[in-house]
């Protein structure tokens, strides 16, 4: 199949190609690998009724120029050299009910997993969780992969307005504006999931502190800026 997106400059294109080649190998040296299982995405610039994606069979750190894959909003493949993964659907679901959302990525971190085995909600008990003080919400429906397009869109309507959703048992789907803040977001919400299920199993969460606080340093941690520094330190320490 042709790779060429005639609304989208060569240069354009290597270039987030080549930034989601970066977050996946920043995902995954920041234990969100789970074999080759979790993916990553990104719309197309210029081009927002299509998107890269990593390819199936392929781990988050060996993504290349080549076998990155390019779908539409149907969820079809319709250029580059890898395989379509199964669970195209998380994203395109996503992208067609968020025209907002840039990036999407699916992942099965063992932290994030065991918080939804116990159906709890993400606490604001450290600064990574106050970024989801707004809730993190849950899918339900199924622990199976979503390989089918009406799954897809539960799972979108289960995601709302929210930054990330919850799928019980499974893993999580994270969203961003840009590919550097959903990245950021997986991780953070990660290390959220992790504080709280050690804190709990240290004897209990003890003082909250105020909503009004809280909501004040989530509204500073949302500059879009904040989130591309930090990708950017991560990706310098991966040469």
């Amino acid at each position: 199949m042709s790779t060429e997106l005639p609304s989208v400059t060569t240069d354009v294109a290597i270039a987030a190609k080549k930034r989601l080649i970066e977050a996946g190998r920043i995902l995954e040296v920041n234990g969100q690998s789970d074999f080759t299982k979790g993916h990553v995405s990104v719309r197309v610039p210029g081009d927002p009724d299509h998107f890269f994606m990593k390819p199936h069979s392929m781990g988050f750190d060996e993504m290349t120029l080549e076998n990155i894959v390019i779908c539409n909003m149907d969820g079809d493949k319709v250029g580059g050299g890898g395989r379509r993964h199964s669970e195209v659907y998380i994203h395109s679901e996503i992208y067609k009910a968020r025209p907002d959302v840039n990036s999407v990525i699916h992942t099965h971190s063992v932290n994030v997993v065991a918080l939804s085995a116990t159906g709890q909600q993400v606490l604001p008990v450290s600064q990574p969780a106050v970024v989801f003080a707004q809730g993190v919400p849950y899918y339900t429906d199924t622990i199976e992969l979503i390989r089918q397009a009406d799954k897809g869109a539960a799972l979108a309507k289960a995601l709302g307005k929210h930054r990330a959703v919850l799928l019980r048992n499974h893993g999580v789907a994270v969203v961003g504006e840009s590919l550097e803040e959903a990245t950021m977001l997986t991780i953070m919400l990660d290390e959220a999931c992790k504080i709280q299920l050690q804190a709990q199993a240290s004897g209990g969460i003890g003082e909250m502190f105020s909503e009004e606080i809280v909501e004040r340093l989530r509204k500073s941690m949302l500059p879009t800026e904040h989130y591309a520094i930090n990708f950017n330190y991560l990706a310098r320490k991966l040469a």
